[in-house]
């Protein structure tokens, strides 16, 4: 029997009572050219699945003290996820062979009613990460898990499937969040998320950040900027060793993606912000930083990295009501054009074979929408999707790291989402750490047009440290850019409530992240009706 060791959950949780319904690609060209190789230097992704060594592993120190989480949530299933690390902030201190697992899968939190349980492998070669892909569930039921490896206990931790694809469900909570620099504050954000009453989160990218250490600011990373293997590793560690993102991963699956800082700070494909690095350094490195992104993540084997190259871009759906086009905005992009940053147009923008998401995953994108049952069609991405002007009065300027910056893609993609007419599109946003609300239009110039979907930008966890409800260009960015509905600068997460007739978005904030305590408040709310493009406040 295992002893229980246990998160404090939310007391008032229905979605740990009963489900809401029923009981019962390849890679683009371009990338796969540039990143052959780098890639030939390394070997074919392998966990192996058998085994280890039936013999107890013993260590000094509790090995689950990076936590546990779980993912990718399935109508059958999910991934369960730990690390063995007993000495988490110096490469792990786990002994150099594969140790034993032991996993379960219980319907209450006192894990009395096991309905799944077995045997893991953590690899050595894989950082004795651990991806149990669970099934023979039944679809939108509330689990819970633990694990069991050298002699210890994991915590539980709840999770939830998805329901089965052809059940309309009476609605779908998740909060979706990103950029999380550990550095510039405390994670009260996710200390508030985990009391939330949520079947999943999406997180946007920025999980960590690879800059080196920094004075004076709220905490400090543990080295200098992370290029290797090992880099990349301890640097995970120092943050999933934070409490508040563990009760966060304990709380809820979490679907996730990257942007930039899990690897390098605007990287485009195989080419570096920095001048004069060689594409085979580059790649290198960026093979380092997917694998132990991977080690990190609960992530199916089928997004197992190979090199440098990694297809991290995925749906989910949760039945007819909404489907999840997880995007991979940075390991396909063409460079930024116009020398990056905030710029005007230059002849780069309207360049028709510049790309943010590369051919592959265009056309992945373009017929997953196009077949899909769902209710709401949500794009899970980076970059801002809307060409918002971000210099007030007569002057002009757009990013060039957003979809502004590759006007051709952005309004091809639009322009199909109005053609085609994909129900109720949504994009969801991080990177910028402030909060929009976005009309999306095929032509940002007509202030007639109709709007073809909406934009929810959500901040950031603590990236910028502490915030404010109003900057000094508010005004004048909302007044040259009249498709925008909100613009606040303050920290925290998105929560949107989805059902067949509406969707609710909450900009939840906190307005401290320099100090490790702070409150959480609804700033605004705004409500995109089923059918009918363009959000409004409530």
């Amino acid at each position: 029997m295992l002893t229980l060791v246990r998160f404090t959950f939310p007391s008032k949780n229905h979605l740990a009572e009963k489900p809401s319904m029923s009981q019962h690609v390849s890679l683009d060209r371009r990338s796969l050219l540039t990143a052959a190789s780098a890639a030939a230097l390394w070997p074919l992704a392998n966990i192996r699945i058998a085994e280890a060594a039936d013999r107890r592993t013993r260590t000094s120190n509790d090995p689950f003290q990076l936590g546990i989480a779980s993912g990718d949530p399935a109508p059958d299933g999910f991934v369960l996820w730990t690390r063995l690390a007993p000495d988490p902030l110096n490469g792990g201190g786990m002994p150099a062979e594969n140790v034993r697992v032991r996993w379960q899968v219980a319907t209450d939190d006192g894990m009395k009613n096991i309905v799944r349980k077995g045997v893991a492998t953590a690899d050595k070669d894989w950082a004795h990460s651990v991806h149990v892909e669970v099934q023979g569930l039944l679809p939108d039921r509330t689990y819970w898990y633990q694990f069991e490896a050298a002699g210890e206990i994991s915590p539980i931790g709840r999770t939830r499937t998805t329901p089965a694809a052809d059940v309309m469900p009476d609605r779908l909570r998740f909060a979706f969040a990103s950029c999380q620099h550990y550095e510039t504050g405390y994670f009260n954000a996710l200390r508030h998320m985990a009391n939330e009453d949520l079947h999943a989160v999406v997180h946007l990218g920025d999980y960590i950040y690879e800059g080196g250490m920094s004075k004076p600011r709220p905490r400090q990373h543990n080295s200098a900027e992370i290029v290797s293997l090992d880099d990349y590793r301890n640097r995970y560690a120092l943050y999933r060793g934070d409490a508040d993102l563990q009760a966060a991963h304990a709380a809820f699956p979490w679907i996730v993606t990257w942007d930039d800082h899990e690897f390098d700070n605007n990287c485009a494909g195989e080419i570096s912000e920095q001048p004069d690095v060689a594409v085979s350094d580059f790649l290198n490195r960026r093979a380092n930083a997917y694998k132990a992104y991977y080690e990190h993540m609960p992530l199916r084997r089928s997004t197992l990295p190979h090199g440098p190259m990694m297809q991290i871009y995925r749906n989910i759906s949760y039945g007819r009501l909404a489907q999840f086009s997880v995007l991979d905005t940075r390991q396909y992009r063409t460079d930024q054009p116009c020398g990056d940053r905030n710029k005007p147009a230059c002849q780069g923008v309207f360049d028709p074979n510049a790309t943010l998401l590369g051919d592959v995953q265009e056309k992945w994108l373009c017929d997953g929408l196009e077949a899909s049952p769902a209710r709401w069609n949500i794009l899970a991405q980076q970059v801002m999707m809307a060409r918002v002007d971000r210099v007030p009065g007569d002057a002009v300027a757009y990013s060039m790291d957003q979809w502004a910056g590759y006007e051709a893609g952005r309004k091809r993609l639009i322009q199909f989402l109005q053609d085609r007419q994909i129900a109720n599109p949504i994009v969801l946003t991080g990177d910028i750490h402030t909060n929009w609300v976005n009309d999306i239009k095929v032509d940002f110039d007509d202030e007639q047009a109709a709007a073809v979907a909406t934009e929810f930008v959500g901040t950031s966890i603590t990236s910028g440290g502490d915030g404010g409800e109003k900057r000094k260009d508010t005004d004048g960015v909302l007044a040259d850019n009249p498709f925008v509905k909100f613009y606040n600068a303050e920290r925290g997460y998105v929560r949107c409530e989805v059902t067949p007739q509406q969707w609710t978005s909450d900009f939840r904030v906190v307005p401290i992240v320099s100090k490790p305590e702070s409150d959480c408040l609804t700033r605004a709310s705004f409500v995109v009706e089923q059918g009918v493009a363009g959000a409004q406040r409530v």
